[in-house]
């Protein structure tokens, strides 16, 4: 795996306000840049927003004298960006000391939301009730059949409404409230209609070579959330320990390790930021850690040497011990999702696999038959435990490399396969697993991967490199897929392993990761090339992250 703003004008405006509207990305063709100026001569004349002079319903105050016109707003300024901005006049919103934050009728189901936001911009909650001047509404829309992670975001008569058909997409539309007021002080007048290029985005941890504290990883879960990504990998099982308490097994529990106290605190802090944990247990491979405390089922070579952190798959405690954490940690984490790695094996990396563990072989020959070989024993291992998680309702995961072509099995065509390298053994071309219709998960280890002390030529990457040549079809390399396998490529993850967990503390994990994973997030909300340079999108982040 490893602006223009308002400008005074001498009359008040008889029509109601131009709008034009505002792409900053459609399609995998590529985006295009939001404009100021081409959008005030955009020709398309709607009667949608009312001129900021006229009093909002309701409101006994009189217009301003002379009157006030503004040019057409531009696109809000966020990462990701918006995907589409429609422009009005007006003076748009900011928080003030009489606004709100509020959740419309039969809403109330968003009253986390609600409050976080109020928090954040220092505003009232005044739970359900009607919206007025200065405030922001949030509102479910259940008709609405644009995506569950849809919003519609509306300035307009000094209010902000945002709206969509699941508590997720108004959330993300909350943060790019967030981030337009951080950047600018204020959200532009007009109507924002944004959607994920990608279901699947976030960010990959590896806590079991270096284990990370319950605040360090909060604090990532917020700055992804604020990024609208939806999705943290935990790999907590390697050979180096074992991070998490286990009641079922607690012999195979390291010193420094979380609580399931702790994990349940982790839990309900992503499931309020609307971001499905994704843990995983890595077998039959990298259980050096496990091992330790079952020395009877670590694999051997037929001399005697012992094949590091790899399980003897031929004995049947093999698959009674991993099932048991199955059991346990499933149950613990619940969730949509469940990694059982599958990567790396090492009794799959020598020059005669049968040779040297025949054990494996004939395992194999009595299970599947006289032509079966270690790669279908390994193959049904991952079935089989993909068959002990799938009855608790979660979607199975596998690294690429734990995948083999011919053969007499066959890997479940449901896992869902995360492609990272093209080096391994047993890793073939993208389109070898693309081609048999499998989904792809992409953590391309040229650009996703963070590994620390940059083992084995892997180097640090960088957010200019992702954000100007990575895109979601460049799966292995450098060299994107055909867009006609588009559809099947669910998202990425930027991905933090710790090989030499000493090479950087945390804090300087925290500050190599932040451009990459922003820029990351960029790619996968917004398809196509994106509007802003690197170095506009790296002034907009200091803006947004308060250091400029």
């Amino acid at each position: 795996m490893s602006p223009s703003r308002g400008a005074l004008a001498g009359a008040a405006l008889t029509t109601a306000a131009a709008l034009a509207l505002v792409s900053c990305g459609s399609g995998d063709g590529g985006g295009s840049e939001p404009t100021g100026d081409a959008a005030s001569s955009a020709s398309s004349i709607s009667p949608s927003f009312p001129d900021a002079s006229t009093p909002a319903a309701g409101s006994s105050s009189p217009s301003p004298s002379p009157t006030r016109s503004y040019a057409l707003s531009a696109a809000p300024r966020t990462i990701p960006a918006v995907r589409e901005h429609t422009a009005a006049r007006g003076p748009g919103w900011k928080p003030t000391s009489s606004g709100a934050v509020v959740v419309a009728d039969g809403s109330g189901a968003l009253a986390d939301e609600a409050r976080l936001l109020a928090k954040e911009l220092r505003l009232r909650y005044r739970g359900e009730a009607a919206a007025r001047s200065g405030d922001v509404e949030l509102s479910l829309d259940k008709g609405a059949k644009t995506g569950a992670e849809s919003y519609t975001l509306t300035a307009r008569d000094g209010r902000v409404t945002i709206s969509g058909p699941d508590e997720a997409g108004v959330f993300w539309g909350t943060r790019t409230l967030k981030q337009s007021v951080a950047a600018d002080g204020t959200f532009p007048e007009g109507v924002v209609n944004d959607r994920p290029d990608r279901p699947q985005r976030g960010l990959n941890l590896d806590i079991a070579r270096k284990p990370y504290g319950v605040d360090w990883i909060e604090d990532r879960l917020r700055e992804m959330a604020d990024l609208k990504m939806n999705q943290f990998g935990l790999h907590f099982s390697d050979d180096q320990a074992f991070r998490i308490e286990s009641r079922s097994h607690p012999e195979v529990v390291s010193q420094d390790h979380l609580s399931q106290a702790q994990v349940k605190h982790i839990l309900a802090l992503a499931k309020s930021l609307h971001i499905e944990v994704v843990p995983e247990i890595d077998s039959p491979g990298h259980l050096g850690a496990v091992l330790r405390a079952h020395p009877d089922l670590q694999l051997h070579s037929v001399s005697g040497a012992v094949s590091k952190g790899s399980l003897d798959i031929s004995k049947p405690g093999a698959a009674k011990l991993v099932d048991e954490l199955l059991d346990e940690f499933t149950g613990l984490f619940g969730g949509k999702f469940w990694h059982l790695g599958a990567d790396e094996y090492q009794a799959l990396t020598v020059p005669d696999p049968g040779a040297s563990y025949p054990q494996l072989l004939a395992a194999a020959r009595q299970k599947y038959g006289d032509g079966a070989t270690i790669e279908d024993l390994a193959t049904g291992w991952l079935n089989d435990r993909a068959a002990v998680v799938r009855p608790k309702g979660m979607t199975t995961k596998a690294w690429n490399d734990g995948l083999f072509s011919g053969g007499t099995v066959q890997a479940d065509k449901r896992i869902e396969i995360e492609y990272w390298t093209g080096k391994e053994i047993g890793a073939r071309e993208p389109e070898a697993y693309l081609g048999e219709g499998r989904p792809v998960v992409n953590l391309n280890d040229e650009f996703l991967y963070y590994v620390l002390g940059e083992p084995n030529e892997f180097v640090y990457p960088t957010g200019k490199r992702i954000y100007e040549q990575w895109t979601p079809l460049v799966l292995r390399g450098t060299r994107p897929v055909p867009a006609t396998y588009s559809d099947q490529i669910l998202g990425g993850r930027f991905a933090v392993w710790g090989d030499f967990p000493n090479a950087q503390t945390q804090a300087q994990v925290a500050e190599g990761i932040r451009m990459p994973l922003k820029a990351t997030a960029q790619k996968l909300w917004v398809p196509g090339k994106p509007a802003l340079s690197w170095a506009a999108f790296t002034g907009l982040a200091g803006k947004i992250d308060g250091r400029g």
